[in-house]
């Protein structure tokens, strides 16, 4: 290999770099002209004619491109180096994280790193974020859900809103209207199944919350010029909750989907006006369940949507005594049921 060189006259000082464009790298192998150079791994450079490396341990200044995944497939799928950053924690989290359980100097630098991280405020942030997704997976709740309720907990942390109020209170309640909002909602009876918050608290917080939420929004709005992000909800259709409480009781799709329609019908002509919701739908169902040859007692309904089975009873009385308007040949025949099959009580 050879390889020409230059040196600045004497005298002359640092004067402006070029490229000297008589240097060449030849193979002394192949001595070819031009030379028939390949670089294969990015770092070194060969002879495509012979193979003789003439260079290696070269700079790369490609990108920082790695793979951990499939690499036994030979499939490409690049991922850059390091972690996106989340938009749910605060600050740049370029900071470099020392791994604890370690001894010796290890621990030492551990116990060094914490004390003087910047990050120490998003540590009460990933402590919520862990128990709103354990609550959420406990309780069958999409990602989704999950990922909207910690967004809504990050807005009330930055502005620091509602001081005073326990934090299982404030989670309790970012779950509820996360659910709404992604269109899938929880009754209350539900959330306190499984955060342990009270009804009464759990009705407080939504209503502080999704006032809260409402006036940052309309902030928002005015200074960027849009009305996208949060969304006031309303309260929930009894035909929101028929699918879910349908599968708990082994309905099939044709039999809940007919007592989500009828739970509208219901609900629009007011049969059942001054009633919960959930009451409702437990009518509905067991209404429904009966025509089409299925049916489900009060006493399993019950234990299903949470309501008691007197209650059930009662508003089925009330859907019976209007039968002839509501079941119609069309619900009959979504159903695929027959009247004969409903009981009078």
């Amino acid at each position: 290999m050879s390889m020409a060189t230059t040196t600045a006259p004497p005298g002359v000082g640092a004067a402006k770099w070029e490229k000297n464009l008589s240097a060449h790298v030849i193979c002394p192998e192949c001595k070819e002209f031009p030379p028939n150079l390949e670089f294969p791994g990015s770092h070194e450079t060969v002879c495509g004619s012979c193979g003789l490396v003439l260079a290696d341990r070269e700079i790369d200044i490609h990108s920082e491109w790695r793979t951990f995944s499939n690499d036994d497939q030979n499939n490409d799928d690049p991922s850059r180096v390091g972690e996106t950053s989340n938009i749910l924690l605060n600050g740049n989290q370029l900071e470099t994280s020392i791994a604890g359980g370690a001894t010796g100097a290890a621990r030492q630098l551990y116990r060094a790193q914490n004390k003087l991280s910047s990050e120490k405020n998003n540590k009460a942030l990933m402590a919520a974020y862990k128990e709103i997704g354990a609550l959420c997976d406990g309780f069958n709740i999409q990602k989704i859900v999950a990922d909207t309720a910690k967004y809504l907990f990050k807005i009330v942390d930055d502005h620091k809103a509602f001081k005073g109020k326990s934090q299982d209170v404030i989670i309790a309640g970012c779950i509820f209207i996360a659910c709404r909002q992604c269109h899938a909602p929880r009754t209350f009876s539900e959330i306190f199944a499984v955060t342990k918050v009270s009804r009464k608290e759990i009705g407080r917080i939504y209503k502080s919350l999704e006032k809260f939420f409402t006036a940052q929004n309309i902030e928002r709005s005015v200074q960027v010029g849009t009305d996208q992000g949060f969304k006031q909800t309303s309260s929930t259709k009894p035909s929101e909750l028929c699918e879910r409480f349908g599968s708990f009781l082994g309905l099939d799709y044709r039999t809940w989907r007919t007592a989500a329609d009828l739970s509208d019908d219901v609900t629009n002509a007011g049969d059942l006006a001054g009633r919960s919701p959930l009451s409702i739908v437990a009518a509905c169902l067991y209404l429904v369940s009966h025509l089409a040859g299925a049916p489900k007692s009060a006493k399993e309904i019950s234990a299903v949507v949470g309501v008691s089975d007197g209650t059930i009873r009662g508003a089925y009385k009330q859907l019976y005594a209007e039968k002839d308007r509501l079941i119609t040949d069309e619900i009959v025949a979504k159903a695929n049921g027959d009247r004969a099959n409903l009981p009078q009580s």
